[in-house]
């Protein structure tokens, strides 16, 4: 009897351990069933399984074709986590998703693609199909940069895909106020990859990827814009520290400082517009109207400011304003503005003096007068989408930000740009 109650030992079921589940597994620490091309727990839960994704990024130098899969877009209805819905006609549409009310770009919170979703290929059909034609004139485009070329290099170089992508999504919201939110969400989510992408590259700058770099933060700028003006953000100052425009115009002029040559070079070679002539009879009033009001303007800071070096500062900058303000009026002469006018407006801010651009930071009042001069020429920008609103909102902030005794001096571009006209009065 003692021998038949004594206790018998089991021994443990062998079976093999793996360490070749996807990260996503790992990270939640569930088991992972390995299998292709996206393990059970990753598609029960519809997020993007390591399997799925590619190995690496390719590199800005990359020449070989980067594949892409469709997977479920955040932004459709959820569905049973049946592997084959994938390939189904689920709904694009879902609730008002949150709007970013303050920085665009959020690094914490960006992801990289896993594939392509349909809310994507809606995007990328947008722009191929409209966005892009608002980002140049098709017949001055003769390489066709905006058409062919940024969507072929988008392949190969993410930052460019998901940029323009963004693009695309401003361009919806802005054209469908009820979807306004949705697409907004997309872009947001795009722009963050885009930057995220494009800084890491940065440290890798060279002459074989200057290129896609430089157009990459040139999207960034236009994405910027395309946002919409943000409180207490007024493209050269800011009312809560750093500019964040000046920041992404500061990455762009890094960029050309080194790589000028090579960079417009090819398909991005600049070709002189030969419509653009002489100012018609019709524009040169106005055009003589406003340099007389940059010229009393010029006259009364030189008759104020008593430090030579920072009077010469101003001159600078107002001489350039003049310079650029006769090319803008000469091109619209020729039946054009919006985005036409974006290398003479952005051009202006460019090739400022970095004292210049440390008095507009720092709000110095005579800084801020030829400031809200120059924002005359955003007003004739407004038949471009991306560029709606801005007029007002800079020259706005140029209005709270100044002494009240200084007023009288940005009543002229006040007038012009609110739409009270730009004739008669002077700038006193």
């Amino acid at each position: 009897m003692a021998e038949s109650g004594s206790t018998r030992v089991r021994s443990r079921r062998s079976h093999n351990k793996s360490r070749l589940g996807c990260q996503n597994c790992k990270r939640r620490r569930v088991k992972c069933d390995e299998k292709k091309p996206a393990c059970s727990p990753c598609v029960r839960h519809s997020i993007d399984c390591d399997f799925i994704l590619p190995a690496a990024v390719p590199s800005a130098s990359s020449t070989a074709t980067r594949h892409y899969r469709f997977r479920r877009s955040k932004y459709q209805h959820e569905t049973q986590p049946d592997s084959s819905a994938a390939s189904g006609s689920g709904s694009e549409a879902r609730g008002p998703g949150p709007v970013s009310t303050g920085t665009q770009c959020d690094l914490a919170a960006s992801q990289p693609p896993g594939g392509i979703s349909f809310a994507d290929l809606k995007l990328y059909h947008h722009y191929m199909t409209t966005t892009y034609k608002t980002l140049a004139d098709e017949k001055g485009d003769t390489h066709g940069v905006w058409s062919n070329h940024v969507p072929r290099w988008g392949i190969s170089f993410p930052s460019i895909l998901h940029l323009i992508l963004s693009l695309a999504a401003l361009h919806l919201a802005a054209e469908n106020p009820d979807s306004r939110a949705e697409y907004l969400a997309q872009a947001d989510d795009h722009f963050t990859f885009g930057v995220r992408s494009v800084t890491a590259v940065l440290a890798l700058l060279n002459p074989e990827n200057c290129q896609l770099i430089y157009m990459a933060a040139a999207l960034i700028c236009l994405a910027y814009f395309g946002r919409g003006p943000r409180v207490g953000e007024y493209l050269v100052f800011s009312q809560r520290g750093q500019s964040e425009w000046l920041v992404l115009l500061r990455g762009v002029r890094s960029i050309l400082t080194t790589n000028h040559e090579r960079i417009f070079t090819g398909v991005l070679t600049p070709v002189p517009d030969d419509s653009i002539k002489e100012v018609s009879p019709a524009l040169q009033t106005a055009l003589d109207q406003h340099l007389s009001q940059i010229q009393a303007l010029r006259s009364w800071i030189t008759s104020h400011v008593s430090d030579a070096a920072v009077c010469e500062v101003y001159a600078a900058s107002i001489e350039d304003l003049m310079s650029i303000l006769q090319e803008a009026y000469a091109i619209r002469s020729a039946g054009k503005d919006g985005i036409h006018l974006m290398h003479l407006a952005m051009g202006w801010i460019y090739r400022a003096r970095e004292e210049m651009i440390a008095l507009l930071e720092a709000r110095d009042p005579y800084a801020l007068v030829v400031y809200a001069h120059w924002s005359i020429i955003l007003r004739d920008m407004q038949s471009c989408w991306l560029m709606r609103g801005w007029d007002e909102h800079v020259v706005e902030g140029v209005r709270a930000s100044l002494p009240g005794e200084l007023q009288g001096w940005i009543e002229y571009p006040l007038r012009v740009v609110t739409g009270g006209g730009g004739d008669g009065g002077d700038c006193r």
